[in-house]
């Protein structure tokens, strides 16, 4: 497998990104999959799912939304070190970023409904605010808090983006999610059944906490994991356009 960071020039400056393609004999080729960082940043666990999406074969890539604060790779025992880097971003620059990812696999020649977008943590929610902005072929955000009540004044709900959505989203949440209450999750599902105009589902996991896919947290659940990540790839299959033989 190839991998690499490189930089991909943003409109605030530089960010690296991490990618990994697939093998080049042997994998099937599935489409392309932007990985959206949980708020820890680009650490070893985004990496490696990266390289697990090319595995299942797919070009990935992992832009570092940190990068106007150095772009740290944090660990999971200190919340406190997150919050300068959280502050620094916006709406409004994430978007920025993540279509600077979405251009760069545009260029290597993927069309737009070829691309997902699949995130976690804060990740979760980016996919949310992208299929509610960005047509893409597909979009998966595990344990996104902040879609149904915001977070900041430069990351509110984004409930108001459900009508017009123009990417299918699948939500996956564990119900013993200290900061998801399953009353946002249900207020959720009610507003994209009622409202949104692209295929959308929602998973509960009874038990699982924030970061249940995360092996290298403690809040880690294999079975959720597993089957999260089965309904992942099975979602991409399903809303993906089909690369070209």
């Amino acid at each position: 497998m190839e991998t690499r960071t490189f930089d991909l020039v943003v409109p605030a400056g530089t960010m690296p990104c991490y990618e990994a393609l697939p093998e080049p004999e042997g994998t099937p080729i599935r489409g392309a999959v932007v990985v959206v960082q949980e708020a820890f940043g680009v650490n070893g666990h985004i990496e490696d799912v990266t390289r697990r999406f090319a595995a299942a074969g797919f070009h990935a890539v992992a832009p570092h939304l940190f990068h106007r604060t150095g772009s740290p790779a944090l660990g999971y025992d200190d919340f406190s070190l997150v919050m300068p880097h959280m502050q620094a971003l916006s709406d409004v620059g994430i978007l920025d970023d993540v279509g600077a990812a979405v251009g760069y696999l545009q260029g290597a020649g993927w069309s737009g409904g070829q691309i997902g977008v699949v995130g976690f943590c804060m990740g979760g929610r980016v996919t949310f605010l992208v299929a509610g902005t960005m047509p893409l072929g597909a979009a998966v955000g595990f344990y996104g808090g902040g879609i149904v009540t915001g977070r900041s004044e430069a990351m509110p709900s984004l409930l108001g983006l459900v009508a017009e959505m123009p990417t299918p989203w699948l939500g996956l949440f564990g119900d013993a999610d200290q900061g998801i209450p399953v009353e946002d999750v249900e207020r959720l599902r009610e507003e994209l059944a009622t409202n949104s105009p692209v295929d959308t589902e929602i998973v509960r996991y009874p038990g699982a906490e924030h970061g249940f896919h995360c092996d290298a947290r403690p809040s880690y659940s294999p079975e959720a994991a597993e089957d999260g990540w089965r309904r992942t790839l099975e979602w991409l299959d399903a809303h993906l356009d089909a690369p070209a033989r």
